[in-house]
C-alpha cells in the first residue's frame, strides 16, 4: 500500500443523507484511515440522533475526531475547526495512518483548504442587541435592514436565515464594510485538496431518503433528546447548536408551535434546503470526483474511488 500524500487534504463530502458515514466506515475495513468529522452539529455533546452521529460501536471500531467537543451552550467556528482539524491531521499522520475528512459543513472545508476572510470576531453585546431587535420586529425586517447596509449579502440570503443575517449585520456594524466586500479580499493560496463527492443523479431519490431519515430519527427518540436539552436553563433556540436542522423544528414543536405533522414537514423542507446548498457548493469545485450515491453498490463504488484517490 502506498501512503497518501501528506500534503494533500482528502475529503469525502456530499449533501446530508448521501451515505458518507457508511462509505467511510467501509473504507476503514480496508485502509488504515482515521475519520475527521467536518460537521458543525456533531461537535456538540447531546446532539446525537438528529445529527446522525456515528454510534459508540462505530467510533470504537474507527478513530473519529472532532465529535462531542463542546457543550451545546458553547459556540464553535470555522476558524477553530481549521485549527482543530490541522492538529488532528498531524496526529494521524504521525501514527502512519491516513486522515480522511468526512462531512457536509462546507464552510469548515473551505476554512481548512483556503483559510478564512479577515472578519471580526463575534461580539456578544452586539449579537444580543440584534437578537432583541429581531424578537421585536422579526427576521424579515432585519433582512430589510441588511439590504440597506449590504445589498449583495441580503440578495443571497433568505429573509428567514436568522444566523447568517445576524452575522452579516454584525460584520457591517462592527467594521463599516459590507461582509460581501470583505469576502472578496484576496486569500492565501489554497492547500492541495482532493474532494470525493457523493451526489445523487436523481434529486428525488435524495428527497425521499431525507424524508425517511427524519422519520427514523423521530422514531429513534429525537423528541426525547430535545426535551432533555430543553430542561437546561442555559439553552435556547438562538444558540448555534439548537439552530441545527431538525433540532430547531423539534424545539418549536415542543414550544407548542404546530403538531407532529407540521414539525415533520418543516424539518424535511429545511433538510432539503440544506442539501441544496451543499450541492451548490460542491458544484463550484469542477475538479471534484463524483460518486453517484443513488447508484447500485454506491458504497463499494465510493470505497474504490477513495482508495484510488489516496493511492491505497
Amino acid at each position: 500500500m502506498r501512503a497518501a500524500d501528506p500534503q494533500t487534504l482528502f475529503f469525502l463530502m456530499g449533501p446530508t443523507g448521501a451515505g458518507k458515514t457508511a462509505a467511510a466506515l467501509a473504507l476503514a475495513t480496508q485502509v488504515p484511515i482515521e475519520i475527521i468529522s467536518v460537521d458543525s452539529a456533531q461537535v456538540y455533546r447531546g446532539l446525537d440522533i438528529g445529527t446522525a452521529k456515528p454510534t459508540s460501536a462505530e467510533r470504537n471500531a474507527v478513530p473519529h475526531w472532532l465529535i462531542d467537543l463542546l457543550d451545546p451552550a458553547q459556540a464553535y467556528s470555522a476558524a477553530r475547526f481549521a485549527v482543530d482539524a490541522q492538529a488532528a491531521i498531524e496526529a494521524i499522520l504521525a501514527r502512519g495512518r491516513i486522515p480522511l475528512l468526512v462531512g457536509g459543513t462546507m464552510l469548515y472545508a473551505r476554512a481548512l483548504v483556503s483559510g478564512l476572510d479577515d472578519l471580526p470576531s463575534a461580539d456578544p453585546s452586539l449579537r444580543a442587541q440584534l437578537e432583541a431587535q429581531a424578537l421585536t420586529h422579526g427576521w424579515p425586517a432585519m433582512h430589510e435592514r441588511l439590504a440597506d447596509l449590504d445589498p449583495a449579502s441580503a440578495a443571497r440570503l433568505s429573509p428567514t436565515d436568522s444566523q447568517r443575517i445576524q452575522r452579516a449585520l454584525e460584520v457591517v456594524l462592527l467594521t463599516g464594510t459590507p461582509l460581501s466586500a470583505l469576502q472578496h479580499q484576496q486569500r492565501a493560496p489554497a492547500r492541495p485538496a482532493c474532494f470525493i463527492s457523493l451526489e445523487p443523479q436523481d434529486r428525488s431519490w435524495l428527497h425521499q431518503r431525507l424524508e425517511q431519515r427524519f422519520s427514523t430519527m423521530v422514531a429513534a427518540g429525537l423528541l426525547d433528546e430535545v426535551r432533555a436539552l430543553r430542561q437546561r436553563a442555559d439553552l435556547h433556540p438562538n444558540l448555534p447548536s439548537i439552530r441545527s436542522v431538525g433540532y430547531r423544528q423539534a424545539w418549536a414543536h415542543l414550544d407548542g408551535d404546530g403538531d407532529l405533522g407540521l414539525m415533520h414537514d418543516r424539518a424535511v423542507a429545511a433538510t432539503r434546503q440544506l442539501a441544496k446548498r451543499q450541492l451548490t457548493w460542491l458544484r463550484s469545485i469542477p475538479q471534484r470526483i463524483i460518486v453517484p450515491c443513488d447508484a447500485e453498490q454506491a458504497t463499494p463504488l465510493a470505497v474504490a474511488t477513495i482508495r484510488k484517490a489516496i493511492g491505497a
